[in-house]
């Protein structure tokens, strides 16, 4: 009897201890992501987004030759005040702030504010097209490149913030004649340049870009 009960006492233990010990195997052969692939995957990935990023400032001339005929103004004409002026009364925002990551601006956030600088411009562009002509072109580098900058979130496992500050842009509602639309069109491409030539310098940084590992100072 009393060795009944010690073997009743045992018993739990005993299988408590094979669960951890299962768990314990389970998880050393779980199959991992080493660093260096995930490296080599971002890398990857940045090298086509900046790809896409380059043949969007061989086609904006081209836009900007399509769209605009107001004289005066070309792609790289001075923001004048009123040009300044004009950015504030069609609703014009600027384009998300990209900075190389490092310990205090994350991948995460690098990647999340490329993609809604894209975001932003396949608006801006999807707003303008429905009233001018010859901007099909940028539109699909742009959905391209949204694609690529999804696929480096995946690569490199990112959590990336999907939220968009500025869902309350208006411009269609603003283009009242012919020259609201070619100055909206002007600032819009000249703004979508500035932000590329940006993504461009970022996109280099994130294909070196080699986070700091946990605990390290």
């Amino acid at each position: 009897m009393k060795m009944m009960m010690m073997m009743m006492m045992v018993l739990p233990t005993v299988s408590a201890l094979l669960h951890c010990f299962l768990l314990a195997d389970l998880i050393q052969s779980a199959p991992t992501i080493s660093p260096s692939d995930l490296s080599l995957a971002l890398r990857a990935a940045a090298d086509r987004a900046k790809t896409l990023v380059e043949k969007i400032l061989r086609d904006v001339p081209a836009a900007h030759a399509a769209t605009v005929s107001i004289e005066g103004l070309t792609p790289d004409s001075a923001h004048t005040t009123h040009l300044q002026m004009m950015v504030t009364s069609l609703g014009i925002p600027a384009a998300p702030v990209l900075k190389p990551p490092s310990e205090h601006f994350t991948l995460d956030v690098c990647v999340s504010r490329m993609s809604a600088g894209c975001r932003l411009y396949q608006r801006l562009l999807g707003a303008l097209a429905d009233r001018l002509t010859g901007l099909s072109d940028l539109q699909a580098d742009l959905r391209d490149l949204q694609t690529q900058l999804s696929k480096m979130e995946e690569a490199a496992q990112l959590t990336v913030d999907e939220s968009d500050p500025k869902q309350s842009l208006d411009l269609a509602s603003r283009l009242h004649g012919n020259y609201e639309r070619q100055v909206a069109a002007h600032l819009s491409l000249t703004q979508l340049r500035s932000f590329s030539h940006d993504l461009i310098r970022s996109l280099r940084a994130v294909a070196t870009y080699r986070p700091r590992p946990a605990g390290a100072r």
